[in-house]
């Protein structure tokens, strides 16, 4: 997607609530939320997003969830379908966002749009109740202002100061430009007037809170396609203060903040739209600095086609519910390891690694089953093409039609090793020809022997979602 005018910025958000590491069976008071009643004690996270592909094979304005253990390689549920739809307003949502509330269920906010319509006008949000977030209740749409214009992103955040939560979001006001608005409310149905939250200026959208680091509330918001953060000791509206070193990567929004539960760094995720469906990250351990440094592409894998994510807390028992409930997806994707923003795909029926995102999406998409030869090596069968398998032919790789022959068997036949750039990582050994590797050359694949570190780097790959 193309970057838009100014006074059209695209909506998006996203808000962590600063959860510390939890090691005792109560949770270690959060204090963005006000010491809330006690829970198992986190130790994974859930992600929120909806999705967008570049010729919109993969579009889908719904909810759509994935969980992680480390808040960097993240697994999709539900095959990467949305898991509640609206069924009002615009019928879609955009910029979804997840919070856990103070009685232990989870609150669910989102825009009120389907699709790309920045001119749509909308004084309402999406609001749904969830336990556990494998069922959806109370389904809303609260209305926060009578202004002409949007209500983009909303997110949450408790006010100890108030006793209630905020409800924080973009709009444009009588300014001309974009502000964060905040309303206050108990039970996210009836809300308080609204309040220009945040003004610097300028156009501001998505803005995303940490609350209570170290005395300190923290602001992040995208301005003119960088992520850029506010600061202030109180939650009162218009008290916030812009510092630090703005983020980006191209055209980037919807800023994430994430609280590692077992170290001492943070995150920043950033959704960028030139190109759009990316998400970047960014880290550092030291909140106050504002400054921050890019995370290698090689540590983090996001949900295919995820657009403006959430990312909050969640316990051991919720992350294996939530995979019971919706299950883990059915194929893989392999990422290069020493050229981390491709995957491994088929085009033309040549097997070759290309920069994601591109359409159709599927071609990346791969079952690994037992392999056709021999059991216990793997073979690559096509989610887009399920009678074809990658198998190697004058050692070029390329996706065939299994025509039944053992030799057709043999050459789509691979043994997943250890990494030979990376032993966390994987290599796959040809069957047939033990001395070659499946490797990439001028971003095509062949099997090749393989001696040099470069040739150890073009043979390596994660297998992930």
């Amino acid at each position: 997607m193309s970057a838009r005018p100014r006074s059209q910025a695209m909506p998006s958000r996203r808000l962590f609530l600063g959860a510390a590491a939890a090691t005792t069976a109560a949770l270690a008071v959060d204090l963005s939320l006000g010491a809330p009643p006690a829970h198992a004690a986190d130790s994974a996270y859930v992600m929120g997003y909806f999705t967008e592909s570049p010729s919109g094979l993969g579009t889908d304005y719904g909810l759509h969830l994935a969980v992680s253990t480390d808040s960097l390689d993240w697994t999709p549920l539900n095959q990467n379908n949305p898991v509640v739809t609206p069924t009002a307003g615009a019928g879609g949502l955009r910029d979804p966002f997840i919070m856990r509330k103070r009685d232990g269920g989870f609150i669910v906010l989102a825009t009120d749009l389907k699709g790309t319509d920045w001119g749509h006008n909308s004084q309402t949000i999406h609001v749904w109740d969830s336990a556990d977030l494998r069922t959806f209740t109370n389904y809303r749409r609260p209305h926060l202002h009578d202004m002409v214009t949007h209500s983009w992103a909303p997110e949450a955040f408790w006010d100890a100061s108030r006793g209630q939560y905020a409800i924080l979001y973009s709009a444009v006001n009588s300014t001309g430009h974009n502000v964060l608005m905040v309303n206050h409310t108990s039970d996210f149905t009836t809300v308080s007037a609204p309040q220009v939250f945040f003004d610097p200026g300028y156009d501001v959208i998505d803005g995303d809170m940490a609350v209570g680091v170290n005395g300190v509330n923290h602001l992040y918001f995208k301005r003119n396609g960088t992520l850029v953060g506010a600061r202030s000791t109180s939650l009162n509206p218009g008290s916030f203060t812009p510092f630090g070193t703005a983020v980006s990567h191209g055209g980037t929004e919807a800023p994430t903040l994430v609280k590692s539960l077992t170290s001492n760094t943070w995150y920043l995720w950033g959704d960028t739209y030139t190109p759009n469906g990316v998400l970047y990250a960014w880290q550092t351990t030291d909140l106050a600095a504002g400054t921050w440094t890019p995370v290698d592409q090689k540590l983090y894998t996001h949900p295919v086609n995820a657009k403006h994510c959430t990312i909050a807390p969640i316990t051991a028992a919720e992350h294996g519910n939530l995979l019971a409930r919706w299950g883990a997806p059915a194929w893989n994707r392999l990422k290069s390891y020493n050229h981390p923003a491709r995957y491994v795909r088929h085009a033309d029926y040549l097997a070759r690694i290309d920069t994601y995102p591109f359409d159709p999406y599927t071609d990346a998409q791969w079952k690994l089953v037992p392999g056709l030869a021999d059991s216990s090596g793997v073979s690559f069968q096509s989610v887009s093409h399920p009678t074809r398998y990658l198998r190697h032919y004058d050692y070029q790789v390329r996706l065939d039609a299994n025509d039944g022959t053992a030799v057709f068997a043999q050459d789509a036949t691979f043994h997943r090793v250890a990494g030979l750039a990376d032993a966390s990582w994987s290599s796959f050994r040809s069957h047939n020809h033990p001395t070659r590797y499946i490797r990439h050359s001028g971003y095509a694949l062949r099997v090749d022997p393989v001696g040099t570190a470069t040739d150890r780097a073009d043979a390596t790959f994660s297998v992930g979602h």
